[in-house]
């Protein structure tokens, strides 16, 4: 008996040694491996990048920036049934363990053990604190060196924060696939939903996506998804989050996801969104911008953008079609049979959006029948398909149209839009359509704060991402004539000043020839008022104009009015020769409605940072009694001060809106009388029609519109501003101002209204009947006889003479300049 003793004294001795050596084993690898730790203190500041989000004026999401597309939310924000569905999937023993689950530990190691020499990935049991360790603060290497860190770093972290800290960092940090992290953006990017709007079922979906989101795509791999979500239901019902009744009825419910529209399209305003981008970067930089979790406001109306852009892309259409720029057919069909399959394997054309793909089954002289994807037929008549001539230069077309087959024939791949109409047997009647090559903008803007309400700059964003609204420099033509007759106000001519319309002829200089500009009509139109020359966009009337007025006061009122900054000096500048971008010539055209004032195009109201906090704001008027809590007592409103800074006296202001709100009733964009209320604006057209323009207002809303080629080309004979770009005003203001009653432009003092005889500006008559109402300062009322000015003041006609034709100045003495 004494060996046995002695054998067991041995073993516990043997025992001791062992359990001593395996403590120095365990002591030497928490200090080995705690070496190089990273520190977990860096949790305490844990600042996730986040979705930086741009909202429209209403509040609609416009666009969404990011690296990672995640949206914090605080652990008190997300609903008890999914935190239940993640600990039963991760961790359900996540609020009682100290950071390692053991017996998972275990469970693991049986399995990796099992599993040597197959070649299969050894299984983790990371509990939610691991995985916040791997996540934050070590690499993704499958290794025994880093479970070993990230069981230490696990035992720190939870000495260091609640339970609730550390399921916080989990949810917001983790990967949900398709670009998403953390659950309140998954729940947006799956299902349109906020987190708190999610259902059960769909909550266990988005537990199940930690593991392998890219194995549970619900559309790629919908079975293996559906299958790992009900799982997940399982686990819910063992742990008695859910009943057995619940999990059996939640499994059988379809995993239904949404397909979320891309950045920038919520509002169909992708030009609006990429210059809100620009302007991020600018000011923040691209880490602040896709990281930064900025909330930004911006200036858009949506109704307004949608208005905008419907009326650009159908003026464009109206050109193209105009002019039969009848290109080749998207595609064409090798074989008619299963010609939905061979439709379907077409890709759409890039800008078509709403047009749909169809294969034309078969024609004849009055009209040609189509097909969908879908099965749906429609018909396509001779009078839809006549516009496809063929286009032989800028200025002349081929032979008519007379028969569909000149155009379309079976097999044919083409773009169509429903008419809405049908024919006498039912069948749906479309438009044959192409994608146009002219191009253009569109820009609406309060012409009081300067805030951009709408802006397209394309037809298609996805064809071009250049801005026509902003970035193209292009020559304003006519639009240019407000900046010298603004001038010539100040100088102290009167709308009712004559200025003699003949021929002008330049000496250029040695070898450069004589320069003879003309007016569009070709012919001369003798002493005309400064409004006619405006309202008619007399050439010769405007240069005279300009050479007297001197072209340095001219450029100088082009910059202050921010148009053109640099304007050359040179004469053919006042035709609008300079260069320059839509959105300055809105800018410009605003000061005139708001009586003067300089204001500066914003997109964007307000920008917060991921803590709400106001960071940038675009009102920067000062108010002492302002505040977000204020109590409502029948106070009076503070009045803000008008911190805006007058450029133009605005009595001419005023001067020139009712000068161009002649040329709407008598002039150049006279078609927009049908809108019936006041609206003023100047049509633009350069040499050869290579940019048509008009910018229109009423008293509080400027558009401008530019149409053009990107690389300038003549638009054809009689393509003009009035023809080009007036019928897309037209369709904005018709559609933007139905439901608001009409406002006339305000008049401010000191402007006296007198009626005069338009044709020679003198004090109408009794009995007179060409006579309109005037706007005069007071002192510059007209009298019986038509003045001219010197260049100092205000002359009676007959003191200079009789020189109401032939060339030169009207009130200079030579004929050659």
């Amino acid at each position: 008996m004494a060996w046995i003793f002695r054998g067991f004294i041995a073993l516990i001795s043997l025992g001791f040694l062992g359990l001593i050596a395996g403590i120095a084993v365990f002591v030497w690898i928490l200090f080995y491996y705690s070496e190089d730790l990273p520190a977990y203190s860096q949790l305490a500041d844990y600042e996730p990048a986040i979705i930086t989000r741009v909202h429209t004026s209403d509040g609609r999401l416009m666009a969404e920036f990011a690296q990672e597309k995640r949206i914090f939310l605080p652990i008190r924000e997300v609903p008890e049934h999914v935190i239940q569905a993640f600990l039963s999937a991760e961790d359900k023993n996540f609020y009682t363990h100290p950071g390692i689950d053991i017996f998972g530990v275990a469970r693991a190691l049986y399995t990796n053990i099992s599993n040597m020499g197959s070649g299969r990935r050894p299984e983790g049991a990371s509990t939610i604190t691991q995985q916040v360790a791997k996540n934050f603060l070590l690499s993704g290497d499958v290794s025994y060196e880093r479970k070993v860190q990230e069981a230490l770093l696990a035992f720190r972290i939870e000495r260091a924060f609640t339970k609730d800290q550390i399921l916080e960092l989990y949810l917001n940090e983790i990967y949900m696939g398709m670009g998403t992290y953390g659950v309140a953006a998954a729940a947006l990017n799956y299902f349109g939903k906020t987190l708190d709007q999610v259902t059960v079922e769909e909550a266990a979906y988005l537990a199940a996506l930690p593991k392998a989101p890219n194995n549970y795509h619900p559309r790629r791999n919908y079975e293996t998804a559906l299958a790992r979500r009900n799982w997940v239901l399982s686990r819910m019902a063992e742990d008695g989050h859910i009943t057995e009744e619940e999990r059996a009825e939640l499994r059988e419910k379809p995993l239904e996801t949404v397909q979320r529209a891309e950045d920038g399209h919520y509002a169909g305003s992708s030009y609006f969104a990429e210059e809100v981008r620009r302007i991020l970067i600018n000011h923040y930089g691209e880490h602040m911008l896709y990281k930064g979790g900025l909330v930004v406001h911006t200036s858009l109306v949506p109704e307004l953008q949608q208005i905008a852009a419907r009326a650009l892309r159908n003026g464009l259409v109206t050109y193209d079609r105009r002019h039969g720029r009848h290109r080749e057919h998207i595609a064409k069909l090798e074989t008619m049979e299963n010609w939905q399959e061979g439709l379907r394997a077409i890709p759409q054309p890039v800008g078509a959006e709403d047009w749909r793909l169809a294969a034309v089954l078969s024609a004849t002289k009055n009209r040609a029948e189509i097909g969908f994807s879908d099965g749906r037929k429609g018909i396509i008549p001779l009078d839809n398909v006549t516009w496809a001539r063929e286009r032989l230069s800028s200025f002349s077309r081929g032979p008519a149209i007379t028969e569909v087959t000149q155009v379309l024939n079976t097999g044919d791949v083409i773009l169509t839009e429903r008419t809405g109409e049908k024919t006498d047997d039912g069948q749906e009647i479309y438009h044959y359509r192409q994608i146009p090559e002219i191009q253009g903008g569109i820009i609406a803007m309060d012409p009081h704060t300067g805030r951009i309400l709408a802006m397209v700059g394309g037809f298609s964003y996805e064809i071009s991402e250049f801005n026509r609204a902003t970035q193209a420099l292009r020559q304003p033509g006519s639009a240019f004539k407000p900046v010298i007759y603004t001038a010539a106000l100040e100088a102290g001519y009167t709308p009712a000043t004559l200025v003699l319309d003949a021929p002008f002829v330049l000496d250029q200089g040695y070898g450069l020839g004589k320069w003879r500009p003309s007016n569009y009509s070709g012919e001369f139109y003798g002493p005309t008022t400064l409004r006619v020359g405006l309202e008619k966009s007399r050439n010769l009337m405007t240069v005279r104009l300009a050479h007297q007025l001197g072209m340095e006061r001219i450029a100088e009122m082009s910059q202050r009015l921010g148009i053109i900054e640099n304007l050359q000096p040179v004469l053919s500048m006042s035709l609008g020769a300079g260069e320059t971008t839509l959105l300055r010539m809105v800018r410009g055209y605003a000061t005139f409605v708001n009586g003067g004032k300089q204001v500066t195009p914003s997109f964007i109201d307000r920008i917060q940072n991921r803590h709400g906090k106001t960071v940038a704001r675009n009102d920067r008027r000062p108010c002492e009694h302002c505040g977000p809590l204020i109590e409502w007592e029948n106070q009076e409103t503070p009045q803000l001060p008008d911190i805006r800074e007058q450029i133009l006296d605005p009595r001419h202001a005023h001067q020139m809106v009712s000068i161009m709100e002649g040329a709407v009733e008598r002039g150049t964009a006279m078609r927009l009388r049908s809108l019936r209320r006041p609206l003023a604006g100047k049509t633009g057209t350069t040499n050869e029609a290579k940019d048509t323009w008009f910018i229109g207002f009423t008293p509080d809303l400027v558009v401008g519109i530019y149409i053009g080629f990107d690389r300038p080309r003549p638009m054809g004979r009689q393509e003009t501003g009035s023809r080009v770009a007036v019928p897309i005003f037209q369709e904005f203001m018709e559609a933007a101002l139905e439901d608001t009653p009409p406002v006339p432009f305000r008049v401010p003092p000191g402007v006296r209204l007198v009626q005069i005889n338009a044709a020679d500006g003198t004090r109408a008559r009794p009995h007179s009947e060409n006579t309109i109402w005037e706007a005069f300062l007071h002192g510059t009322e007209p009298s019986d006889r038509p003045v001219i000015f010197d260049g100092q003041r205000l002359v009676p006609v007959e003191a200079q003479g009789d020189r109401r034709s032939g060339a030169g100045v009207y009130m200079g003495t030579g004929d050659i300049y």
